[in-house]
């Protein structure tokens, strides 16, 4: 009877373990499961902290348009300045971390962490400064640039008190990527939150409870980052996870400046060269015969092409990260199978993304004006924006492989490229000569993201992967790896 049971038993056992190896291995064909999950453990923490971040200094934007409408559009203007000639290139500057520390993790060379984390605080205190005597001196800026005297005078104030959260912001991004090359993540979301829940109590009383009015808004941002700072800076220097990452501070960190500045000054044109290319398209906007509509059909696009690719920069981070490590790893293959797999995800995530958009745009468009003039137009739209973004979720992936990989130098070509002499070019032709307007626009941005998308692919396939090798005597070096 017991021997009957047991054969009845194994009977019954054997087909179900052979279905559940058939679908394992139907699902290892599609994507390699055990990445993906470290990819999306890596991802979905740094979605959740680059939009908290994005979140501090709106919040003071929303708090100081309360007061006017002077007080209003001085903000927007303020921090639409503010991000693209300072928070920006801080953001681009520590992209070389993202190369030199993951790599060096990945090849369990610990301390050149340490010492590359003050390199590049260093030259981010450098260029926070250059920064800030722009930021001064703004009102003559703006008004060059024939903004309103009356509103430039305030954005200029806003400004003012914005420069110590630049400092901040220099070294908070920094840090940021000296957790991130290691795989430290929940604890950025922790040091991002509490900060954010703070700020709005700090703006509120600042704001509305002191004399500095319509000036505590920015100092509040500017506070908020320096605690968000000040709590990463606490964790890293007592937690014993960062004992061999962080050796104290060292003279060592002046001998590898040269060294960080040849790799962060490229990484941060590749950055700002994108982003501006946004800037310039809501610029050319203002000059359209019926440019209020124009205007306002362009900022709502962009400003939905900048929050969806929160999402995809998440995931560009971490494989950024796995690339990297895979690198110093000394294992290249490991990287490339990394960004296919990241590709994949990447895909899925874009399809998401655009489905919500497609059921959603009328609601979108609902938060920033109730004209059906405009609602109307902005459905419009929406079918270009999807391509848009479909092309700008694959180029961010493919960027996060290049500054994992160090290639930071051959995509400032492609995107002055892509961007400068097609994407720029023909949304003037389209949007002027052909009067397709908005989205003549909107055109020739789609064309430079394809453009970018199809140059980062070409250089992802056809560059040789190659890790840096470090050495604690000396600056580091490109080699080829020893296997390819």
């Amino acid at each position: 009877m017991d021997l009957g049971s047991g054969a009845s038993s194994e009977a019954v056992k054997i087909p179900l373990l052979h279905k559940k190896t058939a679908a394992d291995g139907w699902l290892k064909k599609v994507i390699d499961a055990d990445e993906a999950k470290k990819q999306i453990s890596l991802a979905l923490p740094m979605i959740l902290t680059n939009v908290i971040y994005y979140f501090i200094p709106l919040v003071s934007v929303m708090f100081a348009g309360h007061l006017g409408q002077l007080e209003l559009a001085a903000s927007n203007l303020a921090n639409s300045w503010a991000s693209a000639s300072g928070f920006d290139l801080m953001v681009g500057l520590s992209g070389a971390l993202e190369t030199l520390c993951g790599q060096g993790f990945g090849g369990k060379m610990y301390r050149m962490l340490g010492v590359y984390l003050q390199a590049s605080c260093i030259i981010s205190t450098i260029f926070a400064s250059v920064v800030s005597i722009l930021w001064w001196h703004s009102e003559i800026v703006l008004i060059f640039l024939r903004q309103d005297p009356e509103i430039a005078r305030s954005a200029a104030i806003y400004l003012k008190y914005l420069i110590p959260g630049l400092f901040a912001q220099g070294l908070l991004q920094h840090m940021l990527r000296f957790l991130q090359t290691q795989s430290v993540v929940l604890p950025l979301v922790v040091c991002a939150t509490v900060p954010l829940l703070l700020h709005v109590g700090i703006a509120y009383v600042l704001v509305n409870w002191t004399s500095l009015g319509f000036r505590g808004a920015p100092f509040a941002a500017s506070i908020s980052l320096w605690i968000s700072l000040l709590m990463l800076a606490f964790y890293v220097l007592n937690s014993n996870r960062f004992h061999h990452t962080w050796p104290g501070f060292t003279w060592d960190s002046f001998t590898h400046i040269f060294t960080y500045f040849k790799l962060a000054l490229p990484s941060a044109a590749m950055v700002c060269l994108e982003y501006c290319a946004f800037e310039i398209l809501v610029l050319l906007a203002g000059l359209m015969p019926d440019s209020q509509v124009t205007t306002s059909l362009i900022a709502m696009c962009v400003n939905a092409e900048t929050v969806c690719f929160m999402i995809a920069y998440g995931l560009s981070a971490a494989i950024s990260t796995r690339v990297s490590n895979e690198l110093g790893g000394g294992n290249p293959s490991g990287a490339r199978h990394a960004t296919v797999v990241a590709l994949k995800l990447t895909v899925v995530l874009a399809v998401c993304v655009v489905l919500a958009l497609c059921l959603g745009h009328d609601l979108w468009a609902g938060l920033f004006s109730g004209s059906p003039l405009i609602m109307n137009a902005f459905a419009s739209m929406t079918p270009l924006l999807v391509a848009s973004l479909l092309f700008d979720f694959v180029q961010g992936i493919l960027s996060g492989v290049a500054r994992g990989c160090g290639w930071q130098h051959l995509v400032v070509f492609i995107n002055i490229g892509s961007f400068y002499f097609i994407g720029m070019p023909v949304a003037t032709i389209l949007g002027f000569k052909f009067e397709l307007h908005a989205k003549g626009l909107w055109i020739g941005l789609t064309c430079g993201l394809a453009s970018q998308t199809i140059g980062l692919l070409l250089l992802t396939k056809f560059t040789k992967w190659r890790r840096i090798e470090f050495s604690e005597c000396s600056s580091s070096k490109i080699v080829e790896p020893p296997h390819v």
